[in-house]
């Protein structure tokens, strides 16, 4: 039998309460975080064809600063995370996999506010076409840091789990993330691991890699940042990223179409290196 929104909502909060009181006694989820989590699956839901219906099993949870660290309690996530396991499989929805939970701090948030983000897992591109990965080796100008818990939603449904020093993206098939999109270019867009962030670059694209609005050619990229590959929309998150005090190399980019300006890497010699190194690599090949 599905369950109305009103009906998951007032599950999902009888069985958070019960775990919790065992998990963390005294504890209470606010109203607020339970409707959106309710509202967030309940408008993300996939209906296929044979009648099956699949629910989101990403949930990113935009909240303050302030309010993020105690997200980050195992007890808590692992309370929530099987009650929406619970009200989903009684609703009659089927998870693709166990339901997981981003928690990505936003300052712009009022700290009485939240916002929850739903999303299906999307398999990783080089197990669903076959093709063989040839990138496992580390950059050379990177520390061999990989950001934590790094992810990418595609069309504001599918998550795309960043897992490698480098992520090629585009319409050919062997990209990492293959978008099959006539605006994108075949090679469109590069993800590198440098210093513990994500810098996104053009390779030299038709339509052109946007970053809040504003195009670019590289970009360091933050919690929350709305990517744009020639109007296909991609959403940058990462679990509560670590502070980067060696990143004392970037500057913000000029304008005012966005409160944070985005990043862009300084130093020409840096990424003349940088592509003095794939030169060689291509003439290798």
């Amino acid at each position: 039998m599905k369950l109305s929104l009103d009906q998951i909502e007032s599950r999902l909060q009888s069985l958070v309460e019960v775990r919790l009181l065992s998990a963390l006694p005294g504890f209470r989820i606010e109203d607020l975080v339970v409707q959106k989590f309710a509202e967030a699956m309940k408008s993300n839901l996939i209906e296929e064809e044979q009648g099956t219906t699949i629910a989101p099993n990403v949930f990113t949870l935009a909240i303050h600063p302030d309010n993020a660290s105690k997200w980050k309690e195992p007890s808590l996530q692992e309370a929530l995370i099987q009650s929406i396991r619970i009200v989903g499989e009684e609703a009659g929805f089927l998870f693709q996999s166990q339901p997981s939970i981003y928690i990505s701090p936003d300052q712009e948030l009022e700290s009485t506010d939240v916002n929850v983000l739903a999303a299906h897992q999307i398999e990783k591109a080089e197990d669903t076409k076959g093709i063989e990965s040839t990138d496992d080796q580390e950059f050379p100008y990177d520390n061999g840091q990989l950001p934590e818990n790094a992810f990418l939603i595609v069309d504001g449904i599918k998550v795309f789990p960043l897992q490698k020093l480098v992520v090629n993206i585009g319409r050919r098939l062997d990209n990492h993330l293959v978008i099959d999109d006539p605006r994108v270019s075949r090679t469109h867009a590069q993800l590198r691991a440098i210093k513990g962030r994500y810098i996104i670059f053009d390779l030299n694209s038709t339509g052109g890699v946007y970053v809040n609005g504003q195009r670019t050619k590289q970009s360091v990229l933050y919690p929350g940042d709305v990517i744009s590959l020639a109007g296909v929309p991609l959403v940058f998150g990462q679990d509560n990223p670590p502070m980067r005090p060696d990143l004392a190399d970037t500057e913000p980019f000029g304008g005012t179409t966005i409160e944070r300006p985005t990043a862009l890497l300084k130093g020409s010699d840096f990424l003349r290196k940088i592509e003095e190194h794939e030169r060689k690599q291509n003439d290798q090949k």
